[in-house]
């Protein structure tokens, strides 16, 4: 720790020599239990450097000719952002075994960051009682939400006269609260208990979306605020919703799976969104999320067709084509695709020589440290309550995860039904591994029962018992 702090300490007497220049930042950190060598440093999309971890797996980095703005640091599948402004100079530690660590930013600008972080973790706790609150009439609702929005409010304003806050921090900090507020407003139609969507948007008060004339849905600093996504893809959902209904006759039991709702969704970000980078990942998102539920390959084609005509993106026109494509060989009743499997020995293993069990196969990946641990914690409990039924892990990353086997001992999961894909990229574009949580599972004879189904579902547990019956 030592250490640590003497990096803090030197960046701090670099920027005391170099008090004439007012167009750079330093940035450090100490990476625990890293996957790689390296961190990522980006702004926006824009990749502007790699940088190595020292022996001591810390870096400190200067970034010249420093646009202020949120920076990004990547390492693994984890993402950290900072504000950074001339003269800034801070540090941060991340840990790649303890996601709900603490995060606290130390140096010259560190008051800002933290003061972001913990708003930013404030929202996410609060989630679940607005969850609660969306259960209320639209006035109660309003009212709740608007008391949690001006505390915020008053926070802020005690913290800018608690500091001196730069034009930029106060626009982001209003954005990210604005934010939270208006999504909250988005999701409350689908959380609400009510089944009948149509009769909740006709209970909304008239100016109850109003604030939706002022946002400019094509202004490229958004994309980089915490929560600007998260608020863009509900109220997309949102906004779809009434053009769904405006020309459907569906009162009750909306299907947000639906064909119909899923196109005038594409075309609703198409209409609306002209920035290339925004359009683009907002098509890519929705379409991808209906081709993981689906098992239709005339709607898959329909959803294709649409995604093809709006994107702008060859690569993700690229990859969908061949998802698509992928999912017509994981139609029920196919014979599982011959994908090469090894054993984390890199021993070959074929499925035909296992048990002859019903099958769940399921997919984790290093990057993505949260989901190993629940979809393995999911499948061990399932193993105990089904132990007629044999549940595969397949790793998914190019690389042994030499880190996640370590995990593995200490979280107490078993390493017999553990596999990995021999040539990781080809097998997952063909077995379609997109998102993450697919799961597909196989009957006796290693024939595909169902290949977009999820261990998480609430009703997957309903699912086999009814293939265990059959």
């Amino acid at each position: 720790m030592k250490q640590f702090f003497h990096y803090i300490l030197v960046a701090s007497i670099l920027l005391g020599c170099e008090k004439e220049k007012h167009d750079y930042a330093y940035v450090g950190g100490e990476i625990i239990n890293p996957s790689t060598n390296f961190v990522v440093l980006s702004k926006s999309d824009a990749v502007l450097d790699t940088i190595k971890l020292d022996a001591n797996n810390r870096f400190v980095y200067k970034i010249e000719n420093l646009h202020p703005g949120l920076y990004t640091f990547k390492h693994g599948g984890q993402v950290q952002i900072a504000l950074l402004e001339p003269s800034d100079s801070i540090m941060f530690r991340l840990n790649m075994l303890d996601f709900d660590e603490s995060l606290v930013f130390t140096g010259k600008g560190d008051k800002k960051n933290n003061y972001l972080i913990n708003d930013f973790l404030q929202s996410e706790a609060e989630e679940k009682e607005v969850f609660k609150f969306c259960q209320l009439s639209p006035v109660k609702f309003e009212q709740k939400i608007d008391s949690i929005k001006a505390g915020k409010l008053l926070k802020l304003e005690e913290f800018q006269k608690k500091y001196k806050t730069s034009e930029l921090f106060n626009n982001i900090a209003l954005t990210s609260i604005n934010n939270n507020y208006y999504n909250s407003k988005e999701i409350y139609p689908f959380v609400n208990y009510g089944n009948n969507k149509r009769a909740i948007l006709n209970s909304l008060p008239e100016d109850f979306y109003a604030y939706r004339e002022t946002i400019d849905y094509n202004n490229d600093l958004n994309k980089d605020y915490f929560n600007y996504y998260s608020f863009l893809r509900n109220t997309f959902d949102n906004i779809s919703l009434n053009k769904h209904l405006s020309h459907s006759d569906e009162s009750e039991n909306f299907n947000q799976r639906a064909l119909c709702y899923n196109l005038d969704r594409l075309e609703v970000v198409d209409s609306v969104i002209s920035n290339n980078t925004i359009k683009d990942n907002r098509l890519l998102y929705y379409t991808m999320k209906f081709l993981s539920r689906s098992e239709n390959s005339e709607e898959n084609y329909a959803i294709l067709e649409s995604f093809l005509g709006k994107s702008n993106n060859d690569d993700n026109k690229s990859t969908l084509s061949a998802v698509v494509k992928s999912l017509d060989n994981l139609k029920p009743g196919n014979n599982f695709p011959n994908v090469e499997l090894v054993d984390l020995n890199n021993n070959e293993i074929k499925l035909s020589s296992l048990d002859r069990k019903l099958t769940v196969i399921y997919f984790w990946s290093k990057v993505h440290y949260d989901h190993f641990k629940a979809s393995h914690r999911k499948a061990k409990e399932l193993t105990t309550k089904y132990p007629e039924v044999s549940f595969l892990a397949v790793n998914v990353d190019e690389e042994c995860p030499d880190l996640f086997i370590e995990s593995m001992r200490k979280n107490r999961f078993v390493f017999e039904n553990e596999l990995k894909f021999k040539h990781p990229k080809e097998a997952k574009l063909e077995l379609a591994v997109y998102p993450l949580t697919r799961t597909i599972v196989l009957n006796k004879e290693n024939k595909i029962v169902t290949s977009s189904s999820n261990i998480f579902y609430s009703n997957f547990e309903e699912q086999l018992l009814g293939l265990l019956n059959q």
